[in-house]
Order: structure tokens, then C-alpha cells, then sequence
């Protein structure tokens, strides 16, 4: 009995290794690493437009963008089991669950009594930015 006999399967043609996973073309992978780098310079961008509070929505929508294109082509989840592109969407659904709690935390602190403390903090912010120290020193 040959070896591959005994292992139950052979390696002929016209079969895929099950090691191979979906292979990408290269074109393909240029045009979602093109679309990151546009991304990312259209972030940089954004940061010197004042939308105001808008802002950080602008920065988090297109984090979620660019999350998007590399899980879906560069982690193959495009052509995954609909099973891990669920874990992938759980995920992200369960840390914006956490990110609001703790926005709704955040704001419970942000009473009244901090009102002034919160003012010169911004003050601080706008005088200083962009180059603001991350500790509060100068």
C-alpha cells in the first residue's frame, strides 16, 4: 500500500492543497493598498478642516473604511465563511458598545462642577495645537 493510499488522499492534478488558501491578484492588492494610502492622506487632511465636533466623526468613519478594505481583501475575509466575517462584525459592534458606554460615563462627570475645569483644559488645547504635550507640561 502506497503512502498515499494510506493517508486517504492524494495531491494530483487539478487539486488545490488545503493549505492553499484564495489567492488575491495583484491587481487586486494594488488598488486596495492605493485606496489605504488615499485614506490615509484624505485623514491627515481632514485634521487641519474645523468641522468642528464633526471632526472625530470624519476621522472614525474613515478608520472604519479603511478597516473595511483590509479586513475584507488583505485578510481574505471577502472570501472567508460567512462564520469568521460574523466574529469580525460582533467584534467591532461590541467595542463601539463599549466606546458608547464609556462616552455616556464621560459625560455623566462633565456636570456642572467640572464645567470650568473642562473650559481651561480647551483653552489650553487651542493655544497649544497641534503641539500640545501629552503631559499637560510644558
Amino acid at each position: 500500500m502506497s503512502s498515499h493510499a494510506a493517508h486517504g488522499h492524494s495531491h494530483g492534478h487539478g487539486e488545490q492543497h488545503p493549505l492553499v488558501g484564495h489567492l488575491v491578484p495583484y491587481s487586486t492588492l494594488f488598488a486596495t493598498g492605493g485606496a489605504l494610502l488615499v485614506l490615509t492622506v484624505i485623514t491627515v487632511a481632514a485634521r487641519y478642516i474645523d468641522l468642528g465636533e464633526a471632526n472625530i466623526y470624519l476621522a472614525i468613519g474613515i478608520a472604519v473604511v479603511k478597516a473595511t478594505l483590509v479586513s475584507l481583501f488583505f485578510m481574505h475575509l471577502r472570501w472567508d465563511r460567512p462564520f469568521n466575517l460574523m466574529v469580525l462584525v460582533g467584534s467591532m459592534l461590541f467595542v463601539v458598545l463599549m466606546m458608547v458606554f464609556c462616552m455616556m460615563d464621560v459625560g455623566q462627570y462633565m456636570g456642572q462642577e467640572n464645567q470650568g475645569n473642562a473650559k481651561q483644559v480647551q483653552t489650553y488645547l487651542d493655544a497649544n495645537a497641534p503641539f500640545a504635550p501629552v503631559t499637560g507640561k510644558k
